[in-house]
């Protein structure tokens, strides 16, 4: 003879007498609320329903940050590609100033590279100490992907042609060499 589910776990000791008589009466209450016609509501299952979906929002939410990271690693390992597969290697005997984030820094470059960089054909980037003189275009593509990464680009004025006549007022002065930047 088949028992109950109730039986086995009174049997088991898992539950008593006083359980199983108010397992029935809830049971039996929620069978003529029905009869009735009245909506029950079953509260653990609302309960689980609502846990379900607090889960997965949460599982949803680590998923799309997990995604995020993983989005920002790869712009990351693109930009490092560019800036190796681009590099303007070149050292030179000439000094280049420029400031990074408030803090005048030096690199020893051709007198080439340094016209270069002035005009806006070359820019240097780079994060803390690794920095990278580039082709202008190359620049451009990292900005677009991490405008943190652009340490100094110089852009063209093409408002002003570059032989028009304009006063300088101190055109008749010659600059001293250790205030070259």
């Amino acid at each position: 003879m088949a028992k109950s589910l109730q039986e086995q776990l009174r049997q088991a000791g898992l539950a008593n007498q006083k359980q199983m008589v108010k397992a029935r009466k809830a049971k039996n209450t929620k069978e003529k609320m029905q009869r009735k016609g009245v909506d029950v509501v079953d509260e653990a299952a609302e309960l689980v329903k609502q846990r379900d979906a607090e889960i997965l929002a949460r599982d949803q939410a680590l998923n799309k940050e997990k995604h995020l990271a993983s989005e920002r690693k790869a712009i990351q390992a693109q930009i490092l590609q560019l800036t190796q597969m681009n590099a303007v290697t070149e050292r030179g005997e000439v000094e280049f100033r420029f400031d990074d984030k408030g803090v005048i820094k030096t690199r020893m470059v051709s007198e080439e590279v340094r016209k270069a960089i002035i005009r806006g054909a070359l820019a240097i980037v780079g994060q803390s100490d690794d920095l990278t003189i580039v082709p202008a275009q190359v620049a451009r593509k990292i900005a677009e992907r991490d405008p943190g990464w652009i340490i100094l680009q110089n852009t063209r004025d093409e408002s002003t042609p570059e032989n028009s006549e304009h006063e300088d007022d101190y055109a008749g002065y010659e600059v001293p060499d250790d205030l070259m930047w």
